[in-house]
């Protein structure tokens, strides 16, 4: 399913497809499992405008699922801390793009809550179905 996993952090999965369409590959995957996106920071641009720099192009796409977003916040009100979950992708190649995807049960071990850890299993499996969507 991914080519690089590192459960502290998220999953990773090559997209074979170049930027532009692996972006909004990862958008409709996202919306296949009930997210959407609410921020999205262009960090190529921003690093740009603020640093006069270059770098690749990469993007961090803020999402929410509205259903869990609400659940996860009626049990604490400090998780908006860690809301929304981030994703980015990035280019590898021509022709190749990676996405990444934090893993929501990283963030469960911040909350001794039943409630949130189910909930952030839930995500972790959600996320788990984008990807192999994504490697496909």
């Amino acid at each position: 399913m991914s080519d690089k996993e590192n459960a502290s952090i998220g999953l990773h999965v090559q997209v074979n497809q170049p930027y532009e369409a692996a972006l909004e590959r990862v958008k409709a995957a996202l919306k296949a499992e009930g997210f959407g996106v609410l921020t999205e920071i262009d960090v190529k641009d921003t690093l740009k405008k603020k640093l006069g720099v270059d770098f690749q192009r990469y993007i961090i796409l803020g999402a929410c699922n509205p259903p869990l977003a609400h659940r996860a916040l009626s049990a604490d009100l400090d998780v908006g801390l860690l809301l929304p979950c981030n994703v980015v992708v990035y280019e590898t190649s021509a022709d190749t793009s990676m996405a990444g995807l934090v893993d929501p049960m990283s963030m469960s071990d911040l909350f001794s809550s039943p409630t949130f850890e189910a909930l952030a299993a839930d995500a972790l499996e959600r996320f788990k179905r984008v990807a192999a969507v994504l490697s496909a």
